[in-house]
């Protein structure tokens, strides 16, 4: 018998306001213990909001579900306390192998550059990441108000109004802003009679979580038309505990529920691995494609995240970690708008930022979907004859998609952008993620680290210097005083440090070369990590303007 997951029960609490406790109003509620309203409520916690979080269950999800964690989550996941869990834990890789029949079409690598903290892709059941997150959240005192649904949901000009019920009755709480991570089906969404459109997909596709030792390599494997699934696709990855994930593809007239049954489940497996194989089922389930989107994220003091604002296709893994950087957006935003030094105009850029990211996921997402699943005899010899070239010629391997990855989102489009008036080459256009880098804290500290486990939760101006002796060290630490304050950090090629400010070696000139970074250069980085501006030489007012522009207060000509 191999060892299979030991899930956890969350003890339910009599809420304080059944208990003849003062009723008082909470700055935020997020409804949804899954890893999106988990993270939101830990990015809470590093801005200084008081949040509590509220599910209808008392244990983390069944099944290896949100599988796949791409280098941006990671990184977030970093931010909030847990990455390094989820990477000893998970099975890295890069390489992606696509095959029609029995022969490989293409291979791909998702980091081909040296020098990242965080590698491509880490595979993680779901159940495991939800697992360390509640951990953290008890580590850092979140209240988790298990066994708890939210039964309706109303709104006033200044705070939202629920109503909860638990095993003890029904008691109604308020908050100043209400997240909702309720999931795909999201109650929430449903009772504000809020619509979520798009498509979805005419397709039923299968996952098996079968537990077995087995020796192929940590890869993604996806085959068009195998041996033994004819004229299906299947995708095959490689899970924590000698678990592995299984997706056929079944057609549209496949019953969910008889495909789900043993008989039928364990037959496909051993078409696949070989009758000799020994295996267990953990989990079994089937699923339809949809590509779905609200048209606004934030409604009034409600915003909604993760699938209760968007859906997509499994193929890609564009789901989970697209909602964990919808928190990464939107906590720093609700900070200053709850802080009053923000208005709540910052709150709708939210939406517009995320809602771009969705619509790349689902154009992405739908593409995919369209060349897993043709839906007409010419799209299918379309697609047979790309995936035929794609074995001899490297111009039809662009073409064959079966499923383009998560990559985090470039919003260079946002109002909070500040456009170049310096002449730049490279990737790190304002609006875009932050690249990594190793580096070494001021200079003479013997452990190496990297660049963005120092940036983060706050406005932050990154100058880049190779002669530190210029530096104005004065005028760098003003910038702390401002409003909304900005953090300096001097990145050098030496290995010196200025006093008081935080200076990183740029080991092995990959900030330089990533950056596109001269002396003098400086960047003025968000608090997620997002670029907002660029210069190739300090000046305090433009820096100033752009902060303000990062938080909707600058004044209008």
């Amino acid at each position: 018998m191999l060892k299979t997951y030991s899930y956890p029960k969350y003890v339910y609490h009599r809420p304080p306001e059944l208990s003849g406790a003062v009723s008082r109003r909470y700055p935020v509620v997020i409804v949804g213990a899954g890893p999106v309203g988990l993270t939101a409520a830990l990015d809470c916690h590093l801005h200084g909001i008081p949040a509590i979080v509220i599910d209808d269950d008392d244990t983390v999800s069944v099944g290896s579900r949100g599988l796949c964690y791409a280098k941006r989550a990671l990184e977030v996941l970093d931010r909030v306390g847990v990455g390094q869990a989820v990477v000893d834990k998970g099975v890295e890789w890069n390489v992606g192998r696509t095959f029609f029949g029995e022969k490989e079409v293409y291979h791909f690598n998702l980091l081909p550059e040296p020098d990242h903290k965080r590698p491509g892709m880490i595979n993680l059941q779901q159940y495991y990441l939800e697992e360390y997150l509640v951990n953290r959240c008890n580590e850092v005192g979140i209240e988790i108000r298990w066994k708890n649904k939210v039964v309706s949901v109303a709104q006033a000009d200044d705070h939202a109004s629920l109503q909860v019920e638990t095993a003890d009755g029904v008691y109604g709480i308020e908050c100043d802003w209400l997240i909702v991570c309720d999931g795909a089906r999201s109650p929430i969404r449903s009772m504000m009679g809020l619509d979520i459109d798009g498509r979805i997909f005419m397709d039923r596709f299968l996952i098996a979580d079968v537990v077995m030792k087995a020796d192929f390599p940590a890869e993604r494997w996806f085959w068009f038309d195998p041996p033994f699934h004819r004229n299906q696709s299947v995708l095959l990855h490689r899970e924590a505990d000698n678990v592995w994930r299984i997706d056929f593809q079944l057609g549209w007239d496949a019953d969910p529920q008889a495909e789900k049954q043993p008989e039928r489940v364990i037959p496909r497996i051993q078409a696949m691995l070989g009758k000799d194989r020994e295996f267990e089922l953990e989990w079994v389930s089937v699923y339809t494609f949809q590509c779905r989107r609200m048209n606004r994220f934030n409604h009034g003091r409600v915003m909604f995240a993760g699938d209760a604002a968007h859906q997509v296709s499994p193929f890609g893994a564009r789901g989970a970690n697209s909602g964990v950087q919808d928190t990464d957006n939107l906590i720093w935003k609700l900070k200053l708008v709850i802080d009053g030094k923000a208005p709540a105009a910052l709150l709708d850029t939210y939406s517009d930022e995320r809602c771009w990211a969705a619509d790349e996921n689902i154009l992405n997402s739908t593409r995919s979907t369209d060349f897993i699943t043709p839906k007409s005899n010419v799209s299918k010899q379309f697609r047979t004859a790309v995936l035929q070239l794609a074995q001899k010629h490297a111009f039809a391997r662009k073409l064959v998609n079966s499923g383009r990855l998560s990559v985090p989102a470039f919003y260079t489009r946002s109002q909070l952008n500040t456009p170049d008036i310096d002449a730049f080459t490279g990737m790190m256009e304002p609006g875009a993620p932050m690249d990594d880098a190793p580096v070494r804290v001021n200079g003479h500290d013997p452990v190496d680290s990297w660049l963005l486990d120092h940036i983060g939760n706050r406005f932050q101006l990154i100058v880049y210097a190779k002669d530190l002796s210029r530096i104005d060290s004065a005028a760098l630490s003003g910038l702390r005083q401002a409003t909304i304050g900005v953090e300096p950090v001097i990145v050098t090629s030496g290995s010196d440090a200025v006093p008081g400010i935080r200076t990183l070696h740029d080991l092995r000139g990959r900030f330089a070369q990533r950056y596109d970074a001269a002396d003098g250069t400086v960047y003025l980085a968000r608090p997620d990590q997002h670029v907002a501006a660029r210069w190739r030489t300090f000046d305090s007012k433009l820096i100033q303007a752009a902060v303000q522009r990062a938080t909707c207060t600058l004044a209008k000509a």
